[in-house]
């Protein structure tokens, strides 16, 4: 029998199909070991044996050993992530030093801008050369009054260091006045005979 406006030779589907599509929503489909494992197992394996000469690589452009360290650093956390994209482990070291040289382009870049834009000194600020060569006479300094004795390197310090006056230091120190001037006397007179004799 047929119904009106259909034809007559319908054919009956195949209950076998129906039955497969079925018993597959039931079971879910058996999935294969994930990708981020290949990943980790990649990843670990050419860090092992590629990081020393790829940070080799990295001080070679940046000139900077710890900046180097943190580019190859980025480019294996950048290819750990790009892994599902990258399908090829054997294409992972090339990866790499792409982004190694990417990342250090980007790292000298940065620096450029920094450098442009950074504040001029003002002309009464002293120059490099000035403060090296005051940093090196302060350490000479600091040398030469550890050589002095107690009360004499406490005289020097308390006098040109904190600004006291001979009367603020006699109270510090617990002596007179003139214990001061005795005291800081000898240790100019010392300072200047170490000193001199370094130069």
């Amino acid at each position: 029998m047929t119904v009106e406006g259909e034809p007559s030779d319908i054919v009956a589907r195949p209950t076998y199909v129906t039955e497969t599509l079925a018993a597959g929503a039931l079971v879910p489909e058996v999935r294969s070991v994930p990708a981020v494992w290949d990943a980790d197992r990649v990843v670990t394996e050419i860090y092992h044996g590629e990081y020393k000469s790829l940070v080799r690589l990295a001080v070679l452009l940046v000139h900077d050993a710890p900046t180097a360290e943190e580019v190859v650093q980025d480019a294996f956390e950048a290819m750990h992530h790009a892994w599902r994209r990258l399908r090829d482990s054997d294409k992972a070291l090339s990866y790499l030093r792409q982004a190694v040289v990417n990342k250090s382009r980007s790292v000298l870049r940065h620096r450029t801008v920094i450098d442009r834009n950074a504040p001029k000194p003002a002309p009464d600020e002293p120059s490099a050369e000035q403060g090296a060569l005051a940093l090196i006479e302060r350490s000479a300094v600091v040398a030469a009054l550890r050589t002095l004795p107690d009360r004499q390197r406490e005289a020097i310090v308390l006098r040109y260091y904190a600004d006291l006056s001979e009367a603020d230091i006699a109270a510090t120190m617990g002596i007179s006045k003139g214990a001061v001037k005795s005291h800081t006397a000898r240790a100019m007179a010392a300072l200047k005979s170490i000193l001199e004799q370094e130069t």
